[in-house]
Parts: C-alpha cells; structure tokens; sequence
C-alpha cells in the first residue's frame, strides 16, 4: 500500500493541487492529512476538490486551527472520499488506521488526558489489524519532531505514551513548522511530520 500524508495546508489550495498531481503520479493508494486543512475555518471552500476529482479516498483530522465542526462540513461535501479519523479507525485490508486531532495547545485543545482516551477509544476498532498507522497532529513529547526554537520541546505527552504503548508501524504527525518533513523513531514506530509539500510512505 502507498499512502500520501500531508498536513498544515491551512487553506492552500495551491499546495493540494500539488499533492493531488503527486497522489496521481505516485499512484497512491490513500491519502492522509494530518490537521490543520484550514485557518481557523476559512480556507475550506473546495480544499479537497482536486483530491475528489482524482477519486482518492482521503483520511482526515482536525488540527488545532480546525474545529470539529469543520470536519463534519467537510465530510458531508464530500461523503464518497472521506474517512474520518479522529477518534475514530478504519481499515483497507491488513492495515488499521487511527488516531487522533486538534492538540494539546491553541484554541481548539484537548487536554493530555482527552487525547489519551481518544487514541484509545479509536486503537479499539483496529487492534487486530496486522499493521497499524497512527495518526495525529500534534508530534509526539522529546523528539526531533516537536523541537521549537532553542530546544523547547512542546509535544505531546499522551501521544507519545500511545506510541510506546500500541507500537503501531508509523505514525503520522504535522503542527510544528519548523520540522516539515522530518522524522525521527520510538522503538520500532516511525514518526513522520508530513507537512504541506507531503511525503510518500509506502507500508
């Protein structure tokens, strides 16, 4: 399976026309993206067209610019394409996909404790999965993936207790400008921060 992840477009429509002539070069099988579609809501306005157009399913969370009630536009526009994954799971064939959005930090928050219980309410649905991808937006506490300015780490705590906990093969991440496209590992999890430009991920 070939999974295109992306997240931070906040409302650019150029960066998914990019992402979208990418999913059709790749020929990708999913795509996923990891919060923070709009800014603060505005943005949203045919966002994902070029996603409909290709007939790419796309797996979605709200970042903490997004709201909850974002998505559930977003899933009504468009109900042939869309997997909801927050709080939520899905699978396609062997490989279970779950997860949680919004963050830890910003104006739609969730507190430590909520996001451990939605990650763990979504792990349920695909626990027997053969592989499993987790994804969220905020990265994960210490490592490379939520470093900001001088070593400030401002990840989060429960997302990375989920990792250590369920081990799943990758986990998808964004909210941190400065480490687009990096990543960085937890045992045997790869954490990746897709970023606008996306990153191809084949399981």
């Amino acid at each position: 399976m070939k999974i295109l992840a992306a997240s931070d477009l906040h409302g650019d429509i150029r960066a998914v026309e990019n992402l979208a002539k990418k999913a059709k070069t790749e020929k990708v099988d999913l795509i996923i993206l990891a919060g923070d579609l709009s800014i603060f809501g505005s943005g949203l306005d045919g966002l994902l067209k070029p996603f409909s157009e290709l007939e790419k399913k796309v797996a979605i969370i709200p970042g903490n610019h997004d709201s909850e009630a974002d998505m559930f536009m977003l899933k009504k526009r468009y109900p042939d394409i869309l997997y909801d994954l927050h709080s939520y799971a899905f699978k396609i064939g062997e490989v279970g996909f779950f997860g949680c959005g919004l963050a830890n930090i910003g104006p739609n928050e969730l507190s430590e404790i909520e996001i451990k219980k939605k990650i763990e309410h979504s792990f349920r649905y695909i626990k027997d999965a053969k592989k499993k991808i987790m994804v969220v937006h905020v990265p994960p506490y210490k490592t490379k993936l939520d470093v900001i300015g001088r070593n400030v780490n401002v990840g989060s705590t429960a997302v990375r207790e989920a990792i250590e906990k369920f081990k799943p093969e990758k986990a998808i991440c964004g909210h941190i400008h400065e480490t687009f496209g990096l990543e960085d590992k937890l045992g045997i999890t790869a954490i990746i921060n897709a970023g606008p430009k996306g990153k191809v991920i084949e399981i």
